[in-house]
C-alpha cells in the first residue's frame, strides 16, 4: 500500500512544503503532531496536511493553531492510513466520502468544489487542484516529482 503525503504551512512568505512520513502515525493525535512541528518549523498557519493513497482516495487535513485538525477524506477506508481518519470524521460506510468538506473555503476553494473532486477525481489530480487553487501548486508539483 503506497501513499504519498505532505504537508503546506501558509508563511507571510507564501507557502512552504514538505514530504510527511505518517508509517509511525498511530493516531489522530501522532498526526497532529506532525502538522505543529511543521507550522513551528516555518511560523506557519494554516497548516494543510494532503494525502493520497494508491490512486484510491485522498485526504485533506487542517489544522489552524491549537484547535482540532479537522478533515475531509475522498473515501473512507478503515485499512491503513484510512483508519487514522475515522478518528477525524466519525463514523460513516467504507468508502464513502465524510468530514468538512468546507475546511478551505477561506483559500478559495469551496465546500461544493472539494465534494466534487472527491466524487469525480483520481486522487493526484483532486490535490494538485487543491494546491493550484489555494497559491502552493508549484510547491505541491514539487514534492510530488
Amino acid at each position: 500500500m503506497s501513499y504519498f503525503a505532505a504537508v503546506f504551512a501558509q508563511t507571510p512568505q507564501g507557502w512552504v512544503g514538505t514530504e510527511a512520513v505518517l508509517a509511525e502515525a498511530e493516531s489522530v493525535d501522532d498526526v497532529a503532531d506532525l502538522m505543529r512541528e511543521a507550522a513551528v518549523e516555518s511560523y506557519g498557519d494554516p497548516v494543510l496536511l494532503l494525502i493520497e493513497q494508491d490512486d484510491d482516495w485522498f485526504a485533506i487535513v487542517r489544522l489552524d493553531g491549537e484547535d482540532d485538525p479537522r478533515a475531509f477524506v475522498s473515501a473512507v477506508r478503515e485499512d491503513g492510513l484510512g483508519g487514522l481518519f475515522h478518528q477525524l470524521v466519525g463514523e460513516v460506510p467504507d468508502g464513502d466520502a465524510a468530514g468538512d468538506p468546507a475546511l478551505l473555503d477561506d483559500l478559495g476553494v469551496d465546500a461544493k468544489r472539494v465534494t466534487d473532486l472527491g466524487e469525480r477525481a483520481v486522487p493526484g489530480d483532486a490535490l494538485l487542484t487543491v494546491a493550484e487553487i489555494a497559491g502552493f501548486g508549484e510547491e505541491f508539483d514539487r514534492l510530488r516529482d
